[in-house]
């Protein structure tokens, strides 16, 4: 139980808000997710090939993805002989650990925004309708600005009726400045005006939103083009992050998502939506390791604080809270 020690005195501690939201955020993930790997580990005595077989199927229901699962179940069966594991009750600590190595492969901090300091960063949000981008928008304003930053909005999203006046709101509500044009003209163009405007006022991040759907899908990528072009024209090397917002609601057709996108676009982060209405949280890792792009934030509720920095540790405390807290404090 050692990886479960070690976030239990990192975790349990601390009166630490985030950790919180990441266990109230991944409950319903947690119900399907740890309690099935209970339930295994409770009927078996042993630990062979038809446990691993059952821990397979959990793994792939909690949409963690089929490759992911293939490797994660090698290493873990590579690992229980190593350590010559016996007792399967062990070997729940040993895939929270296996889970964070995953999520943290070959990064340092694969989740840190690319702020650019004492200049503009421009921050470049992509999806599809109705995964949540502009909600979005506002929640990140809102913790930048929280952080002292002064930040602008872009209202590029100028074909879906209403998507204006929606990021119009969010900016009343976070004392953010919005720049916008009216419905149906040239997103790039807004851009172009939404650029210098943050430079006039001096502004530390520029959050630009786009359109989620064109008339067909490479009309919508050619857009996204034109638009960074644009942006770059202005301000070399921008846009500094292109977030892709996906919703963790919808599965493995986020997975899909994410593939065009990744296939049209240099997307440099994730933010995953809704990760607290779906049983389905393993999706994280799905993205992570068979993209290759970094989860940069997740959605674990619609209050306004409720948009976090992904943390590999604090989801994975959130998957296995339950047992995590049970761990004896003198063995934490």
């Amino acid at each position: 139980m050692s990886f479960f020690k070690t976030l239990k005195d990192k975790f349990t501690r601390q009166a630490d808000t985030v950790t919180d939201k990441f266990k109230t955020g991944l409950a319903k993930t947690r119900d399907n997710f740890s309690n099935k790997v209970n339930n295994l580990v409770a009927r078996y005595r042993k630990i062979d090939e038809d446990f691993f077989e059952e821990l397979e199927e959990i793994l792939i229901q909690a949409d963690v993805g089929f490759q992911t699962v293939m490797e994660l179940i090698d290493e873990l069966k590579m690992e229980v002989k190593r350590k010559n594991i016996k007792d399967p009750s062990e070997v729940q600590s040993v895939i929270s650990e296996k889970l964070v190595d995953i999520y943290s492969a070959g990064e340092d901090a694969p989740n840190r925004l690319n702020i650019q300091d004492g200049a503009l960063t421009v921050i470049l949000f992509v999806g599809v309708n109705g995964v949540g981008k502009t909600t979005t928008i506002g929640k990140l304003a809102h913790m930048l600005k929280q952080q002292g930053k002064k930040v602008i909005m872009a209202a590029g999203d100028t074909f879906r009726a209403g998507a204006i006046e929606q990021l119009e709101v969010w900016g009343e509500r976070v004392g953010v400045e919005v720049i916008k044009h009216s419905e149906g003209s040239d997103p790039a163009a807004v851009m172009f005006d939404a650029v210098q405007a943050a430079k006039a006022r001096n502004a530390d991040v520029l959050l630009c939103d786009t359109a989620g759907r064109l008339q067909n899908k490479v009309n919508l990528m050619k857009e996204l083009e034109k638009v960074k072009r644009v942006i770059e024209r202005e301000i070399p090397g921008a846009p500094h992050e292109v977030l892709l917002v996906l919703d963790a609601t919808t599965g493995q057709n986020a997975m899909v998502q994410a593939k065009t996108f990744k296939e049209a676009t240099d997307v440099t982060g994730i933010v995953l939506t809704k990760l607290d209405g779906t049983a389905k949280g393993g999706i994280v890792l799905a993205i992570r390791n068979e993209l290759h792009i970094p989860v940069k934030f997740v959605g674990l509720g619609e209050k306004m604080d409720d948009l976090q920095p992904f943390d590999a540790e604090k989801y994975v405390y959130g998957l296995f809270s339950d047992l995590i807290d049970e761990v004896p404090e003198e063995q934490a």
